[in-house]
Parts: C-alpha cells; sequence; structure tokens
C-alpha cells in the first residue's frame, strides 16, 4: 500500500519554511539554507546545468577561482587564475574584460596535477577579448575548454600604446610627451576609438649672432576632438575635428626637432641663424622656425630673416641707408590652420640706435622697427606663443625670439628668448638675437616636442 502525504508547506522545529508552495512556484530551503543533495545521489531536472554565476566585479589580480563562477578580467599586468580541485561536472569560465591578453597574457593553472584538455600543466590565453568555458570531466581529460572564443561584438577597441612620458588625465584618456626622439606603439586599437589628438611643434630658429634679429618659433599644430581626447582648451590655432586615425596595431615614428644652431661671429661681424629642425608625427609635420638675420660687417649688408614655422625677424640696415630688411614668412610651408606668424622687419633707425625685428610666434608677428620704443624706435620683441591644455595643463609655448635692440628685445611668451637667449627647450621658442657691439653670441632655438592624447576607455 503506498503512502501519501499531503501538504502545502513544510517547517522546521523553529518554524522555518523548507518546502513552500505558492501557485504554481514551489520553494525548497530558505534564506541562509543550503540546499544538498546526499553523497552518492544525483539530480535531474534542477540545479547547474552548464552555466556559471558571472562575478560583476572584474578580478585585477591573481586569484583561485570558484566552481560555478565566471570571471572578468581587467589585467595591467600578466596574472594567472588557480582553478579549484576538480569534481565531475565542475565549471569555471573567464572573459577578457580589457581585451588585452595579447599584451598581458591570463594564465590559467590547474590545481595540483590535475590536467586540463588532457595535458598536464597551465595553459595560456593571450588573444584580445578572449572567453573560455572550462568544465571537470574526469581524471583523463581534466579540465575541457567548452567553448573559446574572442569577443566580436564589439566594433571598435580602445587604443592600447607605449611611447614617451605617459600620463592619465581626466580619468579616462592618456597623454604620451615626447621631447626627444621616439616610437608611438600601438599593440590594441580598432574603429573608431583608435583615433588620437595631437600636438606637434618645431624646433625653434636661432638669433642672427651680429645686430642679430630674433629667430623664429618653430611651427605649432594642434587637434582637438571632444570624443577622442576629452574636454580641454586648445590655442587658437587648433584643427577642429583633425584628429589622426583610426590607427591599426604597428609603430609610429616620432620626430622631435632640434633648435636651430646659433652661427656666432661675435663683434661687428654675424651671420644668420640658423633653422630649426621640423617635428613630425604620422602625417603631421610641422615647420621648423626661421633663423634671425645679422648684419655681415660694419659697413655691409644685412640679412633677411628665415621663413618657417614662425618667420625670423630681419636684421637691421647699413647706418645711413634707412633702408628696411625683411621679416622671415610664417606658416611656409602653407598649411591650414596655419602653423606661425611672420617675423618683424629692422632698420638703423638714427644714428646710435639698431632696430632688428622679433622673431614671429605662433600666436603674432615678430615687432617690427618703429612698432613700439620711445621715439619710435621698436622694442624688436619676439611674437607671442599660444596656450593649449593638451596634456592637462595650460602651457603656452612656440614663442618667437627677441632682437638685439635698445629699447626691448624681449622673448614671446612661451619659451621666445630675451636677446641673446636660448629659445626654451620643448617649447620650440626662437632664439634671442646676439649682439653687434660686444662679444656675445646669440640664443639657439629651444626644440620641439610633440604630444598624443587619446581615449582609452
Amino acid at each position: 500500500m503506498t503512502s501519501k502525504i499531503k501538504v502545502d508547506n513544510i517547517t522546521d522545529q523553529g518554524g522555518n519554511n523548507m518546502v513552500v508552495k505558492c501557485g504554481t512556484t514551489q520553494t525548497l530551503g530558505t534564506t541562509g539554507v543550503t540546499v544538498a543533495l546526499a553523497s552518492g545521489a544525483s539530480q535531474t531536472g534542477f540545479g547547474r546545468s552548464g552555466a556559471v554565476d558571472w562575478q560583476t566585479t572584474p578580478k585585477t589580480s591573481t586569484f583561485t577561482a570558484v566552481s560555478g563562477e565566471g570571471y572578468f578580467i581587467n589585467s595591467g599586468s600578466a596574472l594567472t587564475m588557480n582553478l579549484p580541485a576538480g569534481s565531475a561536472g565542475a565549471i569555471v569560465a573567464v572573459s577578457d574584460y580589457a581585451r588585452n591578453f595579447a599584451t598581458y597574457n591570463f594564465t590559467i593553472q590547474p590545481n595540483g596535477s590535475e590536467k586540463i584538455g588532457g595535458t598536464a600543466g597551465p595553459i595560456t590565453a593571450n588573444v584580445n577579448g578572449q572567453a573560455l568555458t572550462l568544465v571537470y570531466v574526469d581524471s583523463t581529460k581534466g579540465w575541457v575548454n567548452v567553448q573559446n572564443a574572442e569577443d566580436t561584438e564589439v566594433g571598435s577597441t580602445f587604443i592600447t600604446a607605449t611611447g614617451g612620458t605617459i600620463t592619465t588625465v581626466c580619468t579616462n584618456f592618456k597623454v604620451h610627451t615626447f621631447t626627444g626622439p621616439g616610437t608611438f606603439c600601438i599593440s590594441q586599437g580598432s574603429g573608431p576609438d583608435a583615433k588620437v589628438d595631437y600636438l606637434v611643434i618645431a624646433g625653434g630658429g636661432a638669433g642672427g649672432s651680429s645686430g642679430g634679429a630674433g629667430g623664429g618659433a618653430g611651427g605649432y599644430r594642434e587637434s582637438k576632438t571632444a570624443a577622442v581626447s576629452g574636454c580641454w582648451s586648445a590655442s587658437p590655432l587648433v584643427a577642429a575635428c583633425g584628429s589622426l586615425g583610426p590607427f591599426s596595431p604597428g609603430p609610429i615614428s616620432v620626430t622631435v626637432g632640434a633648435g636651430g644652431a646659433v652661427n656666432p661671429t661675435p663683434g661687428s661681424t654675424g651671420t644668420a641663424g640658423s633653422t630649426g629642425a621640423a617635428s613630425v608625427f604620422s602625417s603631421i609635420t610641422s615647420a621648423g622656425g626661421g633663423g634671425g638675420g645679422a648684419r655681415s660687417s660694419s659697413i655691409g649688408p644685412v640679412t633677411n630673416g628665415g621663413s618657417g614655422g614662425s618667420g625670423g625677424g630681419g636684421s637691421w640696415d647699413i647706418p645711413g641707408t634707412n633702408s628696411a630688411s625683411t621679416g622671415g614668412s610664417g606658416n611656409t610651408p602653407p598649411v591650414s590652420p596655419p602653423q606661425g606668424q611672420n617675423g618683424g622687419y629692422g632698420r638703423h633707425n638714427g644714428p646710435t640706435h639698431s632696430v632688428p625685428g622679433g622673431g614671429g610666434g605662433a600666436g603674432g608677428a615678430g615687432d617690427n622697427e618703429g612698432s613700439g620704443g620711445p621715439a619710435g624706435y621698436g622694442t624688436g620683441d619676439g611674437g607671442d606663443g599660444v596656450t593649449s591644455s593638451i596634456n592637462g595643463t595650460p602651457t603656452a609655448r612656440a614663442g618667437g625670439g627677441g632682437g638685439d635692440t635698445t629699447y626691448g628685445g624681449n622673448g614671446g611668451t612661451g619659451g621666445g628668448g630675451n636677446r641673446r637667449v636660448a629659445g626654451t627647450a620643448n617649447t620650440g621658442g626662437g632664439g634671442g638675437g646676439g649682439s653687434d657691439t660686444t662679444p656675445t653670441a646669440a640664443g639657439a632655438g629651444g626644440s620641439g616636442l610633440v604630444i598624443i592624447r587619446y581615449k582609452f576607455q
């Protein structure tokens, strides 16, 4: 005879529900209680069936897995997952949250002498976006990978790269600063997220060495796209929507131009300053600043300012001729927006005062003779540079060098050298002009700079 017990609820002696039927739903157990099968018993129709409970806090360091759990791996270095002791039906899964397994390999280590796929020892996940699901079968095969796939639902990946000095700004953006030649090496990146903004400044021109005019600032080129590199204050020369990319993984050479060299022949004889060297990143080239002009002798001709990113100033002319030298042209070769401004012209204005022109800066032309100073004498100041906060800090760069004048000769804001002083390194500032009456050389041009900014997460 078969006996039946007909109840809707079963409680323990403490009054806790052990079995509850409500409508078509029947619940086993209660909060804080584990429902377990006796050793040797089997189950069908309920319980875990090849699925895992995904843990939503990504793992950032080595850890030991728990059967039945899945893990997102957010690695900034190579790390290891230790598998639990194997038992038939145990299951563990992982997914490359940061999509950088190719850079930071992920190791899966079995417990003791247990196997993975029939082989003793660990396995390595080294494909970006890789996901694996491992199930323990038996001692022969051990853990078997039942699902191994690369995440393909993301059509774009952020850039991961090395090179230069790297900083993080505004949480989600990387800045690479190159003060010398190097390589911007991309290990990951594709689609619309693999774009960068840039600041590329060439080396500034040197000042002329006698009756010397100021050197022009190195060419200044900059882009800003908010979606690529966030909100920040760019210079007036910014190329809106001028970001570069999308890039694919691989190396990109970076050239940082040196400042123009001084050609020192102090005294009454001098030579023009040298042009600065170009800076290059990808398809962007900024031209070196033009050298400042010089008086070749006490009675001989003067030299005009050299053309370049910004133009060098022109030297003063032969006493009594009252003719002006020409400042060099900025934005040479021409680009849009312009990469720099013109140098000022010079003149020997009167029997005792010489007024060489100032070098052009990224934001303003160099001073001309007669444009300032007492009694119409020019100051010969360099043109001002421009300010950008692409690296997180508002900084003025690419100022023109000052001419060696009686009433001025100040370098422009942004690294332009005062008369007889070099332009500031890694600003592209022009060098100051040298004296025609004392054995003082002119200032060399300041070296250039390349900054690359992008969203990395």
